[in-house]
């Protein structure tokens, strides 16, 4: 199955948004080596600093600040979690009374 990596690389200039393509078993999502082993193919030789953000750094300081994974798109997710999203702003939007 084929899994967007949507990242963005951090310079001093400010961030700048890619994309990145791993081919995943069905129902797997990406861990740590195929991230690295992406970004590697890349020419982005990382390290995984922040495992909860899912940050990276460089291995050679000076080449850029950071990577930030921002999401993925597996094609079945996504509209999954626009369902869940829709759910819960329906939830908190006022509702109007009934019998009026």
């Amino acid at each position: 199955m084929e899994c967007i990596v949507h990242f963005e690389v951090v310079h001093e200039d400010g961030p700048k948004k890619l994309r990145g393509l791993l081919f995943l078993d069905k129902g797997a999502s990406p861990g740590e080596a195929e991230l690295v082993e992406m970004f590697k193919d890349m020419k982005f030789n990382v390290r995984l600093e922040d495992r909860e953000k899912l940050i990276f750094k460089p291995v050679n300081p000076g080449d850029f600040v950071e990577i930030r994974i921002t999401g993925y798109d597996n094609g079945q997710e996504k509209s999954k979690d626009d369902h869940n999203l829709k759910s819960i702003v329906g939830n908190l939007l006022p509702q109007k009374p009934t019998g009026l």
